[in-house]
């Protein structure tokens, strides 16, 4: 009952909040495969397309999504690309969305990713260019609308959770909500019996207790790991390993999890980068511990297990 009441508290914080935008976040609508494929309806009148990305930019960067204050220089940076692949109507659409954040990193100009999802070609929504997008938590409008609310949720609480322990739960909360209420509009990407790529599985990824370890991880990688190195890097490396250690309990609760495929992936360069120049032991250490979370990714670092 606690749990439920803090839930709908923060949904309504997050509808009604006064605060400053979190965001900046740059907008793409991308039409040319209706241009290429044959459509039911013309596409040569690219309106329709800047008023669409117009009105995603006002909706994802003129609203206040949490009653939290942030300042210019504090503004979260994403992007987000919608690709659009069929035009059934002239307001019916079909699409690809991705969306990727970046975080800075302490007393350092260097920006570190910390999502960059690409979904499939599969988001079916209806666009007015009368009607401005709409959100409420509790209430399903559009699945376009959705899906972005859903992601912008699934970003704070990321972000948030790589600042203090656990601390993005709020957010995910809100993003669970989104997803239950949009997978009973039967929309697909949302439904738990569907494909594990699904925003629902996303979701739960972080919110599921069994796997709480992903979720310090990024604590302990961001804040004891990355704004750390221009401090004091050995200890800055030993807090990125013991984040990759929580990263793998997690990937051996759950085998090929979607968020620690994730985490993987967005990070993988950014570690190769840090722990080339470190010592051997270390370098072994990384080495066992990619094994166990991404066997794709760890070819990438294999003649560390040599040295």
């Amino acid at each position: 009952m606690v749990r439920k009441l803090l839930s709908a508290i923060l949904m309504l914080i997050a509808v009604h909040a006064a605060g400053a935008q979190e965001f900046r976040c740059a907008v793409q609508v991308n039409h040319q495969k209706l241009t290429t494929n044959k459509q039911k309806f013309e596409s040569s009148d690219t309106r329709i397309f800047e008023s669409m990305k117009q009105a995603l930019e006002t909706f994802i960067n003129g609203r206040a999504w949490t009653n939290l204050e942030f300042g210019p220089q504090e503004l979260i940076d994403c992007s987000l690309s919608l690709v659009l692949t069929e035009r059934n109507s002239p307001t019916d659409f079909k699409g690809q969305l991705s969306v990727q954040m970046r975080r800075p990193v302490y007393n350092s100009t260097y920006t570190t990713g910390l999502l960059n999802r690409v979904e499939q070609a599969d988001l079916q929504f209806s666009y007015n260019e009368s009607q401005p997008f709409e959100f409420d938590p509790n209430t399903f409008y559009d699945n376009l609308s959705s899906a972005v609310a859903f992601y912008m949720y699934v970003m704070l609480g990321m972000y948030f959770d790589s600042y203090s322990p656990m601390g993005g739960t709020p957010f995910y909360e809100v993003a669970r909500s989104v997803a239950q209420q949009a997978n009973q509009a039967g929309y697909v990407g949302w439904n738990a019996s569907g494909d594990v790529k699904a925003r629902y599985w996303y979701m739960e990824n972080h919110v599921n207790s069994a796997y709480r370890q992903l979720r310090n991880a990024y604590y302990v990688y961001h804040r004891q790991g990355l704004d750390m190195m221009t401090k004091d890097q050995p200890q800055a490396r030993a807090g990125i390993i013991a984040a990759l250690a929580d990263v793998a309990a997690t990937a051996e609760v759950r085998h090929n999890l979607p968020a620690v495929t994730q985490f993987a992936d967005v990070k993988m360069a950014e570690i190769i980068s840090i722990f080339t120049p470190a010592p051997p032991a270390e370098k072994k250490q990384v080495f066992e511990l990619v094994r166990k979370i991404s066997p794709l990714n760890v070819a990438k670092i294999q003649s560390w297990n040599t040295q």
